[in-house]
């Protein structure tokens, strides 16, 4: 199986079997940011997750939610964020659109400046953070332990796991950074699903400690850089809303006769029924394929089957209605 087919396969599964929002292929780095990138990253619902829901379907600006920008008096914009005036700028009209902020007309008029308030306190809606990485073949490791010991010191996540096709022998697990927990993935031949064997546990992280982000590795010597337990909440944060907006079903479905979606765990997958299995339509189809013949694109709205598989929700009420009184005290 491509890891491409084996990372949807994964996560469709995850997804059916457990609570957590399920996302793929989010940035991990705090120093560097796309350094790492993690395949996939599951996220615990946490004490007032259905408060979160109910803000956005999208994922909020870290600025807006780091500004000091709150729910009582409203704010002067620009003296709410501690960054550069053009990304502040961008974060206030992200907020707006999404409606974790809304202006105060009566105190931009009073001021001839724009005065803004969160029309909801950012809640605590997310705990455990779970990093997984795909490696169906461990014949062709890559990078993969390097990946994993920046994964284990810089420990932004709460657990890394590997998953894996291939059998898994002492010298594999030796070779890992004893924190890592390990996955052997099997299909069902029967249902066609997966099934996880889980060969050894994961262990918790320190995410409320300093961490070690490896940064440039040359002969004899790497460049590293200390990150704060601060830094690294920061991050989670970034991590978790992320995951919330994008989740994983983030691909196509091919222009092509042989593209045939099909369910996976209750998710709508792009199979190629000319070449077997699950494909990259973006990458993989087009007329240079031996198999592709043109036919109209399969119409799958995956936004909906998000909708109703999980506890996301495409179209919340909002909070901004809730709020709409307060402009009378601006």
């Amino acid at each position: 199986m491509s890891e491409f087919a084996f990372e949807l396969e994964l996560c469709a599964h995850l997804e059916s079997c457990r609570e957590e929002i399920v996302a793929r292929q989010l940035g991990a780095s705090v120093a560097e940011p796309g350094g790492r990138i993690l395949d996939i990253v599951c996220v615990e619902p946490g004490p007032a997750f259905d408060e979160r829901v109910a803000i956005t379907s999208e994922s909020i600006p870290d600025a807006a939610i780091a500004s000091a920008v709150g729910t009582g008096r409203a704010r002067y914009w620009k003296d709410a964020f501690d960054c550069h005036p053009e990304r502040a700028r961008r974060a206030v009209d992200r907020a707006l659109e999404l409606g974790f902020f809304e202006r105060d007309h009566t105190a931009s008029a009073a001021a001839n400046r724009e005065y803004v308030r969160q029309t909801v306190r950012y809640p605590d809606w997310y705990g455990r953070l779970v990093g997984i990485e795909n490696k169906p073949d461990l014949g062709r490791p890559g990078d993969l332990e390097a990946q994993l010991r920046t994964d284990v010191s810089l420990a932004v996540v709460d657990e890394i796991v590997l998953a894996t096709e291939s059998y898994v022998t002492r010298a594999h697990l030796h070779r890992l950074p004893d924190a890592v927990g390990v996955w052997r993935v099997h299909r069902d031949d029967t249902s066609g699903g997966l099934e996880i064997e889980v060969i050894r546990e994961p262990s918790s992280l320190p995410v409320d400690e300093p961490g070690i982000e490896p940064l440039e590795t040359r002969p004899g010597r790497t460049e590293i850089e200390v990150i704060s337990p601060e830094a690294k909440a920061r991050a989670r944060r970034r991590l978790a809303e992320r995951a919330y907006g994008k989740g994983w079903r983030t691909y196509e479905f091919s222009a092509c006769k042989a593209c045939q979606p099909t369910d996976a765990d209750a998710a709508t997958l792009p199979y190629c029924a000319w070449a077997g299995r699950v494909v990259d339509a973006a990458a993989e189809c087009g007329p240079s394929c031996p198999g592709y013949e043109q036919a109209t694109a399969r119409t799958v709205d995956l936004e909906a089957e998000r909708d109703r598989e999980t506890a996301w929700e495409a179209d919340p009420d909002g909070t901004r209605r809730r709020q709409a009184g307060l402009d009378q005290f601006g």
